[in-house]
Parts: C-alpha cells; structure tokens; sequence
C-alpha cells in the first residue's frame, strides 16, 4: 500500500489530528473568558489573611460545637424538635421571642433564644449565655406547682427547627442558628399580669380579685422557696394568667438554688423598679429579696400602676437604696 498516496487520497493524516490536541490543549489552558496563566496570579499583599483566619475559625467554632453537641448524652428534659410546630409571635424579649407552638398535639409557648448568627457571639459569650439556659431548664423541669407555669421540655440547638419567615414572598419557613436554644411551657392565653394591670388602670380591679392575684403569687413563691430557689426577678411582667385568671410565675432565666452562706448570693439582678435594697446595694441576699419584689406586684395588682409614678425607675431605686423610701 502506498502510504503517501493514502494521505494524499484523504486518509488519516496523524500529524493534523495531533496537531488539533495541541491547539485543544492550549484552548483549555487559556481556559473560559480567555483568562491566560498570568492573570490568575495573587498579589500576596492584596490577600485579607486576619479575614480568612476569622473565618476559619468561625467555621471550625461551630463544627466543633455541633459535634460536642451529637456525642454528649441526652437530657431528660430534651424535646423531639419534630414534633414542634411554631405558628406565630407572640411576644419578643431582651434575649429571645416567644411563639404560640404546638407540641405533640399540645398547646404550648416556645421561647427562642436567638444569640446572634452563627460566628458573631464570642466563644466566652456563647458559652455564658448557654450555661444560663441550662440554669433556667435544671431550675424549671424539676417543679410542679399550679401557681408555676408548667415545663414541658427544652433543647439545646434548633439547627432543625423551622420557624414562620418574616419576608412573605419566602417559602414560608427560615433555619435559626444551630447554636440557638428553646424552651417549651404550656401556653396561658390571658397574657400576663401587666397587660392586664394596663387593661384595667382605669377602673381599677375588685379588691377579691386583688387578693386572689395576691394569693397565687405568694403560693408560687412560697413553693419556690420550699425548694431553696430564689427567683429575683419577680416582677408582673413575669406572672401570666390562665383562662381562668389564675396566676402562674414564669421566667427563670435568673433564677437561682439558695446558697448556703447568704454571702455566695451577690451581684446585681432583676429588674429596676422591683429590686430590693440589698440587691440594688451589691450586699449579699436571700430568698427575703423576693418578698420585697412581692410587695411592690402587691401595691401595682391594687393601685395598677407602679409605686411612684412620677419617678423614673433609677430615681425610685436611688431613693430605696439611700433615703430608705419603701
């Protein structure tokens, strides 16, 4: 066979079809948008290394996190997150929201807990924040007492819960961060104590009602108390109402077991307005700080409205701790 002739007759002209890989190879060097090899290199002092280091550290934060949070053995407080239902908002507060949920075909509130997107709270702040919950959960699951609104369960990490988005051309639903809590309490529709001194500050409530309100309280603390746990931060906003306007105490995010020597109880906590002297003063206190709490809800259930009116809460405060004003 005549080999010159064969590719001069149209056969398979090796030399060109190697040439066509070359020309292939050096198309996909130049790569899309023809990009050559020289435009892809980095100016090393145009490079933000502190930001990248930021987040990777960000990044490994929560893997770890979520890992410790997959090995550590469950609580017998924890919840099913499935079987959680948010509906909507029905309350916000300085830490958290609450929602009107149902759990397990049960009418329940769900406070959430929302520290700030994943990465932005500290690794000191997230762990401070979370030990603060899990003090208000230990505190909260181990009581049962009608004027103490009902624990139903709690979970450290809401990576799978779903709640109602805020942006109504969404899909509906939006992810919390995975490092964000909640707890579950039955739901109480009248709202709390407050809003209902506010409903009536006109017209002022019967003096049985007052005494009922009272009565409730003082159980609830009573119980408390029984137990070696010191609310402090007993207030009206922290009391809500049943449909039967029975009164039930909430909100133990401050709560604490009654120390031994009154001495390891220091620190400022509560709510201006409602703190007793000792607290206001940083001294040492006792369970006797929320009896005077108690006794300031006593004059606002009565009066509906706060003792000193025309003073501001910082004035009143000032006024309790130095001029004795009770």
């Amino acid at each position: 066979m005549d080999l010159k002739s064969g590719e001069e007759g149209g056969g398979v002209k090796t030399p060109k079809k190697s040439d066509e890989q070359e020309g292939s190879g050096n198309s996909k060097m130049k790569g899309t948008g023809g990009i050559s090899s020289k435009d892809m290199i980095f100016r090393a002092d145009k490079i933000d290394l502190k930001s990248l280091d930021v987040q990777l550290e960000k990044h490994l934060s929560r893997v770890f996190s979520r890992s410790i949070e997959n090995q550590r053995p469950k609580e017998e407080w924890e919840i099913d997150l499935a079987k959680l239902d948010l509906r909507h908002v029905i309350a916000h507060g300085t830490y958290g929201t609450v929602y009107r949920a149902t759990y397990d075909s049960q009418d329940v509130a769900v406070k959430l807990l929302d520290w700030g997107e994943d990465g932005i709270a500290t690794t000191a702040e997230t762990a401070a924040l979370r030990a603060s919950f899990r003090q208000e959960v230990a505190v909260w699951h181990k009581l049962d007492h009608p004027n103490v609104t009902k624990f139903v369960g709690a979970s450290m990490g809401t990576s799978n819960l779903k709640i109602p988005s805020k942006n109504p051309s969404g899909d509906g639903q939006s992810t919390l961060p995975s490092r964000a809590c909640c707890v579950v309490v039955e739901y109480l529709p009248c709202g709390t104590l407050k809003q209902y001194l506010i409903r009536n500050r006109r017209k002022k409530l019967a003096y049985k009602v007052v005494v009922q309100l009272a009565l409730d309280l003082s159980r609830g603390l009573s119980y408390l108390h029984s137990r070696k746990i010191v609310h402090r931060d007993v207030k009206t906003e922290n009391m809500l109402l049943d449909a039967h306007r029975n009164l039930k105490i909430a909100d133990f995010g401050v709560a604490r077991v009654e120390a031994q020597n009154p001495r390891d109880m220091t620190g400022e906590t509560g709510t201006l307005g409602y703190m007793a002297p000792e607290v206001l003063d940083g001294k040492p206190y006792n369970r006797r700080c929320d009896v005077y709490s108690f006794g300031i809800c006593l004059w606002e259930m009565y009066c509906c409205d706060m003792p000193y009116p025309d003073l501001s809460f910082a004035d009143v405060s000032s006024a309790v701790v130095r001029q004795g004003h009770r």
